[in-house]
């Protein structure tokens, strides 16, 4: 019997267990994937919004700003990887102009702090490869990049090492309510609970349909993107936007934290929430509408394709309520939810409290998690630091220089490792340029050092993407 069962391990559901962690309490996180972090939480913008642009009636908009402050907080707490850029939105003409002015009182509204409508000529003084259409712009500076899947894996190793329990590839397929607690059954096994959470993303509403009435609807919403390589340059300092709109916002060119490009997405309702394709006609959409804002951008640089899904709704807002006895909705969270995400986590629990949940807090949490990226140790003392560590001297990743001692650690740091690529949400190896194919068979081989797993059960990403299918050597002959 758990005293809390939260399905799904994105960023909402993390943020969550992280937070529930500190207090003495029996928790379970319930993820259908085998890793965390593997729906929006991975493939979106990156980006923490300053909060100019939500309606401050919305919990979006009353969420935002204290979201930017808490992530911020974070950042530090957990040791994540983040960039503030600050935003500017720019305006091709006078309407665009008065539409700035809009989101500028908006902002205000929000709480936003350091805003500035800037003319023309600032605008192309701080981001001289704009267009020269560009008439003005909107500067944001409480906003920035991070790296939302390392945050999601952050939250969610604190809270495992602080006792929360984690299951993955475990998809519900229904959920009973019983006398007294929750029967909550995945397609393998079955659980009890006396709460329950729902942050399923993009199921968020089919989860809600078990236990309750319909209330709201999932759109799910595919946008797509390009990665430039780091050749691109310092294209541009801030997180570029267009003017946004009612559905989007917009095409955006944006720093990376780890000094890429990044240029999307599209908005695209889809009926599958699993169709993360790619399309030729999209990405040329793309670019086009990007060239628009930022002529130079040169798309021989790109090095990857991507989409994420978006859990737009009909309820155009964040669903946070107690939709059923001890049952709560942390659903329909679209941008920005990656910002608000603390927020969320926060606001859940007290709805919970009210529920009846006791909270009472353990004598020594530690809601801090540290690591060592061997690139930012400085270059005097990586000699020593190699004598001590001698796995941190050998590069096993060589476009991001990544070292064993990283992967080493990151497999030891508790979460379950099935997958190549949840080696690169960790540590960083197979970002680059050559996106994993000099360092891949490398990973491989430490992640069967380190875990007993055999090659040919290593994954490259999601269930049933197998890297190798058979051996062809003899291991016991010399070639």
């Amino acid at each position: 019997m758990f005293d809390v069962l939260i399905i799904g391990a994105g960023i909402i559901g993390c943020a969550t267990a992280y937070k529930l962690s500190q207090f003495n309490l029996n928790v379970l996180l319930l993820d259908k994937e085998n890793d965390v972090s593997l729906g929006a939480s991975r493939a979106n913008t990156a980006i923490i919004h300053g909060g100019y642009d939500p309606d401050p009636a919305t919990l979006m908009g009353k969420y935002n700003v204290k979201g930017v402050k808490r992530c911020i907080e974070l950042v530090d707490i957990l040791n994540i990887e983040f960039k503030k850029s600050g935003s500017l939105i720019i305006a091709f003409d006078e309407n665009d102009l008065i539409k700035l002015d809009m989101y500028y009182d908006r902002g205000l509204l929000n709480g936003v702090e350091g805003m500035e409508m800037l003319d023309g000529e600032e605008t192309h003084r701080r981001e001289p490869n704009l267009s020269e259409e560009v008439i003005g712009a909107l500067w944001v500076p409480e906003s920035g990049v991070i790296n939302p899947w390392e945050f999601t894996i952050a939250m969610a190793e604190v809270a495992v090492r602080e006792g929360v329990q984690l299951e993955l590839n475990q998809k519900v397929i229904d959920i009973q309510k019983a006398s007294d607690c929750y029967l909550i059954k995945t397609e393998t096994d079955q659980f009890q609970a006396r709460y329950v959470v729902n942050a399923a993303g993009v199921y968020s509403d089919k989860i809600h349909n078990m236990v309750t009435e319909p209330a709201f609807k999932i759109n799910p919403t595919r946008g797509q993107y390009f990665l430039l390589d780091r050749s691109a340059g310092e294209t541009v300092k801030a997180v570029i936007f267009p003017c946004p709109t009612e559905l989007t916002k917009g095409i955006l060119i944006s720093p990376t934290v780890h000094d890429n490009i990044l240029v999307g997405p599209d908005s695209e309702v889809i009926s599958d929430p699993e169709d993360t394709s790619t399309t030729r006609e999209t990405l040329d959409f793309i670019a086009k509408q990007a060239q628009r804002s930022v002529p130079c951008l040169d798309f021989r640089c790109n090095i990857r394709n991507y989409s994420g899904i978006r859990a737009n709704s009909d309820y155009n807002d964040f669903f946070v309520k107690i939709s059923a006895p001890n049952f709560l909705d942390l659903a329909a969270i679209k941008s920005p939810g990656l910002t608000c995400a603390p927020i969320i986590a926060e606001e859940g629990i007290k709805l919970l409290a009210e529920e009846g949940l006791k909270l009472n807090k353990k004598a020594n949490w530690d809601g801090t998690r540290k690591l060592i990226r061997f690139k930012e140790i400085p270059e005097a003392e990586r000699a020593d630091f190699i004598k001590e560590n001698p796995e941190y001297g050998r590069i096993i990743c060589r476009c991001e220089h990544i070292t064993e001692g990283e992967i080493v650690t990151a497999i030891r740091r508790g979460l379950p490792i099935f997958s190549l690529d949840a080696i690169k949400r960790r540590a960083g190896s197979g970002l680059g340029r050559c996106q994993g194919g000099f360092c891949g068979p490398r990973v491989q081989e430490i992640i069967t050092r380190e875990t007993g797993i055999s090659p040919l059960d290593i994954l490259l990403d999601k269930a049933g993407s197998y890297i190798l299918v058979d051996q062809t050597k003899n291991a016991d002959k010399e070639d």
